[in-house]
C-alpha cells in the first residue's frame, strides 16, 4: 500500500521565530504476520513492500528458500477499521495483516508462544543457542560461497549511493535503509522502512521472489547499526558481506566470525573497522594507495 508517508501540524522555532506548518512523517504501522492462517510475528513497519517483507521475515527464520516454497500471500480482508477515519468507508481493510501459505509438502516451523511475538528492531535473539540455530540452518553457508574481494575504496563509496538513492528519507529523515550491491559495487536493489530490520527483510524477500538467492556476490549496507538479528539476515540469505555506518553489537561479530560472514562497521568516508573476514577486504590495494 502507498501509506509511506503522513502530513502533521508541527510547531516550528528557529532561534526568536515562530511559526506553524505541516510536516512530512514516515507512516509507521504494525504488520502482522500469519503463517497457514496462524498468527507467527507482529512487526513495526512502513507500510509497502509487505509482501516481500513477509516473505523475507520468513527466509531469515529459515523457514523457506525459495519461491516455489510459497503458495501464495495475500492481505487477510478480516483486518478492518472498526472506527475509520473520515478518508476511509466503515469496515475498511487497514491491510496491515498478511497470511503466507507454504507450497504443498514444505513443513511449517511449530508456532509457539516464544515465536508469536511483537518483534522490534532492538529485540533479535541472543545467546550460545542462537548462535548454532543459524549455523545449522543456514542454506547457503558463506564458507562455500564463490570468492569475493572488495577494496575499501569500493566499500568507502557505499554509504554515500545509499544515501543519494534514499527519496523517502529526504522528505523525512526518519527511515533506515538497506542497500544490496554487487561486488563491483553497482547498486542492486534499496530499500526503506523505519526499522532496520524490515529493510532487510524486505530486500530479502525480493530476491527471493525474483530467483536471486543466495545472494553470494553482494555487499549488504546498512544505514545504522550491525545487530545479531541483521547479522543473522545476512547469513541465512548468503550475503558474504555486511557493512554498517554505525557499531556493530558483540554477538553480530560473534556470528559473523562463526559463519565466515564479512562485518563492516563504523563505515564512514575512508575508515572502517572489519571485525570478521578481512580475508574479503583487499587490504594490499588499501596499503599500495596509503
Amino acid at each position: 500500500m502507498g501509506r509511506v508517508t503522513e502530513r502533521r501540524r508541527v510547531l516550528r522555532i528557529r532561534d526568536a521565530s515562530v511559526s506553524t506548518r505541516p510536516d512530512t512523517l514516515v507512516a509507521e504501522e504494525p504488520l502482522e504476520i500469519r503463517l497457514n492462517g496462524r498468527p507467527l510475528a507482529v512487526t513495526m513497519r512502513t507500510p509497502g513492500d509487505d509482501f516481500p517483507l513477509a516473505a523475507g521475515f520468513l527466509v531469515s527464520e529459515g523457514v523457506i528458500g525459495s519461491a516455489e516454497e510459497l503458495a501464495n500471500i495475500v492481505y487477510c480482508a478480516g483486518a478492518t477499521v472498526e472506527a475509520p477515519p473520515a478518508t476511509a468507508g466503515a469496515g475498511s481493510n487497514t491491510y496491515n495483516v498478511v497470511d503466507v501459505r507454504l507450497a504443498p509438502g514444505v513443513p511449517a516451523p511449530a508456532i509457539t508462544l516464544e515465536r508469536n511475538v511483537y518483534t522490534t528492531s532492538s529485540c533479535g535473539l541472543c545467546g550460545k543457542a542462537s548462535l548454532d540455530a543459524v549455523r545449522t540452518t543456514a542454506r547457503w553457508p558463506i564458507a562455500d560461497s564463490p570468492p569475493v574481494r572488495v577494496e575499501p575504496a569500493l566499500l568507502s563509496a557505499l554509504p554515500d549511493r545509499l544515501r543519494a538513492a534514499q527519496r523517502v528519507f529526504d522528505r523525512t529523515g526518519g527511515l533506515h535503509a538497506a542497500g544490496l550491491f554487487s561486488a563491483e559495487g553497482e547498486l542492486l536493489d534499496l530499500r526503506e522502512d523505519v526499522g532496520r530490520h524490515n529493510a532487510v527483510d524486505k530486500l530479502i524477500g525480493r530476491a527471493l521472489q525474483s530467483g536471486s538467492l543466495p545472494l553470494s556476490r553482494s555487499i549488504l549496507v546498512v544505514s545504522g547499526r550491525a545487530s545479531f538479528e541483521l547479522a543473522q539476515k545476512a547469513v541465512m540469505a548468503g550475503v558474504p558481506v555486511l557493512a554498517a555506518v554505525s557499531a556493530p553489537s558483540s554477538l553480530a561479530v560473534d556470528l559473523a566470525v562463526e559463519t565466515g560472514l564479512t562485518l563492516v562497521g563504523f563505515l564512514r568516508g575512508s575508515s572502517m573497522n572489519v571485525y570478521a573476514g578481512e580475508e574479503r577486504v583487499a587490504l594490499q590495494a588499501a596499503a599500495a594507495g596509503s
